[in-house]
């Protein structure tokens, strides 16, 4: 977006225009003990030149996965993007759109936006998927929510393991909203301990969450959890990675009430932890209760195909008291390459890209696990990550990786624990599983 100029005189027309004597009537609500008294502390200004000398010098200080190989995760993955993704979606109908409010000249989104749910359907075995969310964490956290509202109760157990980060969105918006208590369950062996978890949950239970697979890779019960929340009336919420159902179960086949997931993985780069885009599929008897966007298919009086927002529940459609959720975007252009990135693949592409996952991280894991000093975390199955004990602190380990041009992976000391979590994509070689073997090995 070009910078436009506006001079003084730009300003005091506006302001005459508005009925306004200066700037600061425009924000006569923000106290003045916050208002900034003095000058920006800024530096001299700078030729074209200089500028790009110097933005290219920042620029260059930043390590990418574009030049290293990398083996992090932790909720964002390295997959190849194919090149057709950019070419379509920087078309301007689809670049430059905002929000699709007039159906009769937004038929070109609000069909894309169309396809895109429906791909979510068919991915997740779920009958109603949203035109997306924020991202996978707000997208857990609004399912939970969503099954609050539903069943009037207020507390929501967690399974497994659950993404920290994920938890503490969860954990934010229970608490502005003044309601919600999160009980977590004992984890076994990586995964959530059944047993456990049937004493946790009573008539006081909302919903009973599950990531599938983990945060550390590991694949729960899903069937025995499932179980657990249609015993004690709750609703069952999954959060399942995208990727890992192109081989492992949909949600809804296995009895999910509402099933989210992180988008990123669907074409979308890692783009320093956002813009993602959060998926949310819903079983259908609960449709009306579904946060957010939701485009239809309707035919118009000529009898021609069109689409629609329809059920619109926004704060933005209806009376703030009656919406179901005030999530004010959803992450279009996002959702559109994951569609883009899903016709590319068909159904064939994604069951080969899950299955390299698969195969990849598990020979690297068996490889890594032979080397003296190192072993498996957790002897639970696992799709595409897996969490090592090191012989040194995984901070160690990544930082001499660095030097060796490898992420090697995400430091569980982050988050209170100990291991080197480590994820393999489809995008890894041999050659590269193969030297990241032989370099941990001289550690």
């Amino acid at each position: 977006m070009p910078f436009i100029v506006n001079t003084d005189r730009d300003r005091d027309e506006m302001l005459r225009s508005i009925g306004a004597a200066s700037f600061d009537d425009l924000i006569p609500d923000i106290p003045e003990e916050v208002r900034l008294k003095r000058s920006l502390d800024l530096f001299p200004a700078l030729s074209e030149p200089e500028v790009m000398k110097l933005l290219e010098g920042l620029s260059s200080v930043n390590r990418s996965a574009a030049g290293y190989v990398s083996f992090l995760g932790g909720g964002a993955y390295d997959h190849f993007i194919p090149s057709a993704i950019k070419s379509i979606v920087s078309r301007s109908e689809f670049y430059t759109a905002y929000t699709p409010y007039q159906a009769e000249v937004s038929q070109g989104t609000l069909q894309a936006i169309y396809e895109y749910q429906s791909m979510m359907c068919r991915l997740y075995g779920m009958d109603v998927a949203n035109a997306s969310m924020y991202d996978g964490a707000t997208a857990l956290a609004e399912a939970v929510l969503m099954a609050m509202n539903i069943t009037g109760r207020e507390q929501v157990v967690i399974a497994g393991k659950l993404n920290p980060y994920a938890e503490s969105v969860l954990k934010t918006y229970l608490e502005a909203s003044g309601s919600g208590a999160i009980v977590r369950n004992q984890l076994n062996d990586g995964t959530g301990n059944i047993d456990g978890l049937r004493l946790l949950v009573s008539d006081r239970t909302a919903a009973i969450v599950v990531q599938q697979p983990n945060f550390y890779g590991c694949l729960e019960d899903v069937d025995a959890i499932g179980a657990a929340a249609r015993e004690c009336g709750a609703l069952f919420i999954v959060s399942a990675d995208p990727v890992s159902l192109g081989t492992l179960e949909a949600p809804g086949n296995y009895g999910a009430d509402i099933a989210v997931g992180e988008g990123q993985p669907l074409g979308n780069h890692q783009n320093f932890g956002g813009p993602y885009l959060g998926i949310f599929t819903v079983s259908q008897a609960y449709v009306r209760k579904i946060p957010g966007r939701l485009v239809g298919m309707t035919r118009d009086r000529d009898g021609n195909d069109g689409f629609i927002l329809t059920l619109q529940t926004r704060e933005q459609h209806i009376r703030r008291e009656k919406a179901t959720s005030n999530i004010c975007t959803n992450q279009a252009l996002c959702a559109l390459q994951a569609a883009v990135y899903l016709s590319l693949l068909g159904k064939q592409g994604i069951s080969e890209v899950a299955g390299q996952c698969a195969v990849k991280a598990h020979y690297l894991a068996d490889r890594i696990a032979s080397i003296p000093g190192y072993s498996m975390k957790f002897t639970t199955p696992f799709f595409r990550e897996f969490a090592v004990e090191t012989p040194v602190p995984a901070s160690g380990v990544i930082s001499a990786m660095l030097d060796e041009g490898i992420f090697a992976g995400y430091d569980l000391s982050l988050v209170g624990e100990s291991g080197l979590l480590v994820a393999v994509t489809e995008k890894r070689t041999r050659a590269e599983l193969d030297r990241f073997v032989t370099l941990l090995g001289r550690l």
